[in-house]
């Protein structure tokens, strides 16, 4: 069975995540039907990362194994013509090795968060950044990630329906820059919690806002207590930028 990677992008509003659930239509239901309508039987996925309900992606890789052994651009531009109907799009589709997983061979991911201070509502930006009706001081939030960087207990920051093993991480880079009207915060690491990176930007928010300190985000941090982080920043303004794997 030959097996595909495939990058995707998607709008995540009218999904309940990436993750196939009870509740409501995901990203890997709709592409697992669109492969299977293709390859005329059950098709499961794998994903580099699993988002939130309303995460976007710009480049998901996912993995694939199909019984018919296809040139890669017909799979991409197959399941894109079954996908049609929703806001999920494979960019590119190559052949990949057998041992090739999306998940398990990947090394490091990269995420983006976007936030506008204004006070008028959004137009077309709208639900695709976080609106704050006043502006957020840029060089505060920069100063507060320096104390996140590195390998820690981020138990503050993890939701309480984490199942990671362990909330000790290495967070190995963080940034805070200014676009224009926005602030983007772009953070990498080899593997992340649940909720990690809203609770950072939710945190940061506050710095932001001049309602904490840098310092006391450092404390956040030493606490190890999930009361003493910020509030959760909303899905719409995180997206999943890309993955990373060894060179073949």
């Amino acid at each position: 069975m030959p097996r595909y990677k495939l990058t995707l992008e998607y709008v995540g509003t009218p999904f309940v995540g990436w993750q196939r659930q009870n509740n409501g239509l995901s990203v890997q239901k709709v592409l697992e039907d669109a492969a299977t309508a293709l390859d005329e039987r059950k098709v499961a996925s794998a994903a580099a990362g699993r988002t939130d309900a309303g995460v976007h992606a710009l480049a998901m890789v996912v993995h694939i194994d199909l019984h018919k052994d296809l040139p890669a651009g017909t799979v991409r531009d197959a399941i894109n013509h079954h996908l049609k109907q929703y806001p999920v799009v494979v960019i590119e589709a190559e052949r990949a090795d057998d041992d090739f997983h999306a998940r398990f061979s990947c090394f490091r991911r990269h995420y983006l968060y976007r936030l506008v201070g204004q006070r008028s509502p959004l137009a077309l930006k709208k639900g695709r950044v976080w609106r704050l009706p006043y502006e957020l001081d840029a060089s505060a939030m920069r100063d507060a990630v320096d104390c996140l960087v590195g390998r820690h207990d981020f138990t503050t920051f993890r939701s309480v329906q984490c199942q990671a093993k362990s909330p000790v991480k290495t967070l190995e880079t963080m940034t805070v820059t200014v676009d224009g009207e926005e602030i983007h915060v772009r953070c990498s690491a080899p593997s992340f919690l649940h909720n990690q990176v809203r609770s950072f930007i939710g945190t940061l928010e506050r710095v932001g806002a001049g309602r904490w300190t840098p310092d006391q985000v450092r404390q956040a941090l030493e606490a190890r207590d999930r009361q003493a982080c910020g509030p959760v920043a909303p899905p719409h303004g995180l997206y999943f930028v890309r993955a990373e794997y060894p060179e073949a």
